[in-house]
């Protein structure tokens, strides 16, 4: 037997999604880290261009990423924690190094980065080895 949510608490657990606070701004990464600098300054520059397209679905899409790592029922912390992860077993430098800056500025300690690079390892295997390497060294260029 299935069960049917009301949608007057469906849409207040909608609304309990919000805005992160972040500990550190884009720009105070930056300035800390040169590995850091140049991801996001090539973020932004690529985005810039892809919005300029106007493309309606792309838009729709960057709407729910965004959404998505809002604080909800998990914090967006822990989002970025679980990014960090998939990035790194998907293989995609771009994206570890997306969600290790974003968790940086959201405050998790270099440990949590760590530990969640090492489930990454076990559950990708020693092919996430190179990519786990860059993120070290973004990681060393943030928390020293």
């Amino acid at each position: 037997m299935s069960t049917v949510e009301n949608p007057a608490a469906a849409a207040e657990r909608q609304q309990e999604r919000k805005e992160p606070t972040f500990v550190f701004t884009e720009k105070q990464v930056a300035e800390k880290s040169e590995l850091a600098r140049r991801f996001l300054e090539t973020r932004a520059r690529q985005n810039g261009t892809v919005l300029k397209s106007n493309n309606f679905l792309v838009k729709r899409f960057y709407n729910i990423d965004h959404n998505t790592y809002l604080d909800g029922a998990l914090s967006a912390k822990t989002k970025e924690l679980m990014g960090l992860v998939a990035s790194a077993c998907l293989r995609c430098d771009d994206c570890i190094y997306y969600h290790a800056i974003q968790a940086y500025r959201l405050g998790a300690p270099r440990a949590e980065q760590e530990d969640s690079l090492n489930v990454a390892l076990v559950v990708g295997g020693s092919i996430v080895v190179p990519h786990l390497r860059r993120a070290y060294e973004l990681l060393e260029e943030l928390y020293g």
